[in-house]
């Protein structure tokens, strides 16, 4: 393969010699992987780095999701807006208010921002349903507050010049677990068919644009005739995030008939799905762990990890904290979770495993030791100096496997997403799913494993066509040089670690990868062997692209 100016300008038997050539003899050679899921919306505008997805062969990522960002905003919406980002995306407020520079008001003026620093990889931005509410509707934007028409006509009009500024698309949520730090609902939710219909008839009139929307589907046909609605007064395509809920297992088997129905009428719209389960990570380090709202352990909360765990190894203070512990529920935890659920916790060991074994779990393990689940996770909490680390699934582990997610994962109108890569940074590290994807799904699982090919097409190609970046996932000529080189055979993901470097000294999880032996955005080489290079070729892209002449 030869590449010239960032794009690929031959495949196959390639005549003369390189400036610089690379022998991927053995390895696997992959387009760059795009996410069309996150949520850098604020750390694009401090770091270069888009870490963790950087680390796992992604070259693009797609950020406003969920109908949170920062623009437009006014300068007395600043405020909500990041209370919302911190509420809904576990983002720390300290860090937002540190590392947001503020130096826009309008959504145009916001990717000017972006535009000025290099980075790691491309982004792109879509214009978030709770900022236009802020906007339009000031002091009165809140859930379930119906807009008046001439605040819809506002919300459509400033949606239209996002996309035609460069946003790729509008984003909304009708999700009743998302919710600002303080614990009020999102501004979006609720909100009238009237409304969302307006604003993606607004968008379509562009001629550009994606749809997207996350929904806790209380009702599929319902949901399914808003969407269609959408669809129908844009023209344009739409995305839902789908998992598999613990309450209602069976759910998602639903919403992909309504999806397969949707489709065949002509409407299109695709479920964004996850790799594997998610949950909540537990530990010292992070925001949650099972005695978080112990009144003898909150004590020590004050203190560094470290000295925590040196403290609670002291056999009477264990006797008083486990005395102390009740079975309480933790605010704001998505979904009202009980913490304690320990029959769906289970430890993390040097090399994470995704699909335990039910037998693993700490409730299982405990009894089979004839002790308690507390006990035994007291214990694990203050190895290795506090920094070990429990997992607990809320979603997509309601078998006590993965094969929910097989099934999501191979359906005609899903798409690999909801890596929420730059969110719920203290208690998730989910960019990691397209490892996930080569590792676990490809090589490792036991049963029901998903092609290479096919896993590449899904999170290379079609997830670039669903957002309108035609110019990427494709190794062929004329297309943008965005590649991977990877040792399948050592490709492993290494354990979650916790981190201080967040603006104001925020603490964030980062999970890396071994296995990526190169990574090139636009032809230039970002990451070796996991390791950085001096290379910050990545760009915003505004709006959608095609593909370039080869030369």
């Amino acid at each position: 393969m030869a590449v010239r100016d960032g794009i690929v300008v031959d495949v196959g038997r390639v005549e003369g010699r390189g400036a610089r050539e690379i022998d991927a003899a053995g390895a696997v050679v992959a387009p760059g992987f795009v996410d069309i899921h996150t949520h850098y919306d604020g750390q694009a505008v401090w770091d270069g780095r888009m870490q963790p997805s950087s680390w796992h062969g992604v070259t693009t990522v797609v950020m406003g999701n969920c109908g949170v960002g920062f623009a437009p905003v006014r300068p007395g919406n600043r405020q909500p807006l990041i209370e919302l980002m911190e509420g809904v995306e576990d983002i720390p407020g300290t860090a937002l208010y540190e590392g947001l520079s503020w130096e826009w008001e309008t959504f145009e003026e916001y990717l000017t921002a972006l535009e000025r620093r290099p980075r790691d990889l491309d982004i792109a931005a879509q214009v978030p349903h709770a900022a236009l509410r802020f906007e339009a509707m000031g002091k009165r934007a809140a859930a379930m507050e119906a807009a008046t028409a001439d605040e819809i006509v506002t919300m459509a009009r400033l949606a239209a010049e996002a996309i035609r500024f460069g946003a790729l698309g509008f984003t909304t949520s009708r999700s009743i677990n998302h919710k600002s730090v303080g614990g009020t609902l999102t501004p979006v939710y609720g909100s009238q068919s009237d409304e969302l219909t307006a604003i993606a008839s607004a968008v379509g009139q562009t001629g550009t644009g994606v749809l997207q929307l996350i929904t806790d589907f209380d009702d599929v046909d319902e949901d399914f005739a808003l969407m269609r609605r959408m669809v129908e007064a844009s023209g344009r395509p739409l995305t839902v995030s789908l998992v598999q809920f613990g309450g209602r297992p069976r759910l998602y088997s639903t919403v992909l008939e309504q999806l397969a129905r949707a489709n065949e009428d002509g409407y299109p719209i695709k479920a964004q799905v996850a790799a594997r389960s998610m949950g909540m990570l537990l530990g010292l380090q992070c925001t949650l762990h099972p005695f978080v709202a112990n009144p003898v352990w909150r004590s020590l909360a004050h203190l560094p990890v470290a000295e925590q765990a040196a403290r609670m190894a002291d056999p009477e203070l264990k006797a008083e904290i486990l005395r102390a512990q009740t079975d309480e529920k933790i605010p704001n935890v998505p979904g009202g979770l009980r913490i304690h659920r320990y029959e769906i916790m289970y430890e993390f060991d040097s090399i994470p495993n995704y699909e335990p074994a039910p037998q693993d779990s700490i409730a299982v393990r405990a009894a089979r030791e004839g002790r308690t689940p507390e006990d035994l996770s007291y214990e694990i909490l203050i190895k290795d100096g506090g920094r070990s680390l429990m997992s607990q699934p809320f979603t997509n582990y309601a078998d006590g496997n993965l094969d929910a997610v097989h099934e999501m994962l191979v359906h005609d109108h899903t798409l690999p997403g909801l890596s929420d890569g730059g969110a719920h940074v203290a208690s998730m590290c989910d960019g990691s799913f397209p490892t996930t994807l080569l590792q676990l799904w490809t090589r490792d699982r036991a049963h029901d494993r998903l092609d290479l090919p096919f896993v590449i097409r899904r999170q290379c190609r079609e997830t670039a066509v669903a957002v309108g970046l035609e110019d990427r996932g494709l190794l062929a000529p004329g297309y943008k040089a965005d590649i991977n080189i990877i040792d399948m055979e050592n490709v492993r993901l290494l354990n979650p670690t916790v981190h201080y470097d967040l603006p104001a000294g925020g603490r964030r999880l980062l999970q890396r990868a071994e296995g990526y032996l190169h990574t090139f955005v636009s032809g230039m080489e970002t990451y070796t062997n996991g390791e950085e290079t001096a290379n910050l070729p990545g760009r915003l892209v505004r709006g959608p692209q095609k593909r370039q002449p080869a030369t």
